[in-house]
């Protein structure tokens, strides 16, 4: 059997989450999708330079959490250009695309300085 005695409160720790959920996810998401933009620009393929022209990004904000999605808008019939680069794809005369990671290496960096920045508020 296990007990445990807890005395304090936890209104500071109550607070803490409050203002960070407010203010601290959101304060540098805008920073962030924009540095993720960058990022997934620069490591597109180059052939056209349409798909690195067409990342976006959008904050997202739900009940309790806050996230950034980033996008891509290179969709020529409604195949998403950026996605079958990522995976590969099947070819119109039976041969098959292998696919290129380039969004997991361009991201990151971005996702360790997000991690690090929110370590760094949760610490201060």
């Amino acid at each position: 059997m296990f007990e445990a005695e807890v005395s304090g409160s936890w209104d500071s720790t109550i607070r803490f989450l409050q203002k960070a959920s407010r203010e601290g996810g959101a304060r540098n998401l805008d920073r962030f999708g924009q540095m993720g933009v960058r990022a997934l620009s620069q490591a597109s393929p180059k052939d056209t330079g349409k798909m690195g022209q067409s990342w976006s990004y959008r904050i997202v904000q739900n009940r309790g959490s806050v996230s950034i999605e980033w996008y891509n808008t290179d969709a020529p019939n409604g195949e998403n250009v950026a996605i079958l680069v990522q995976y590969g794809h099947g070819t119109g005369t039976g041969g098959y695309v292998e696919g290129r990671d380039f969004i997991n290496p361009a991201m990151q960096p971005i996702f360790d300085e997000i991690a690090q920045q929110l370590w760094k508020e949760v610490t201060s």
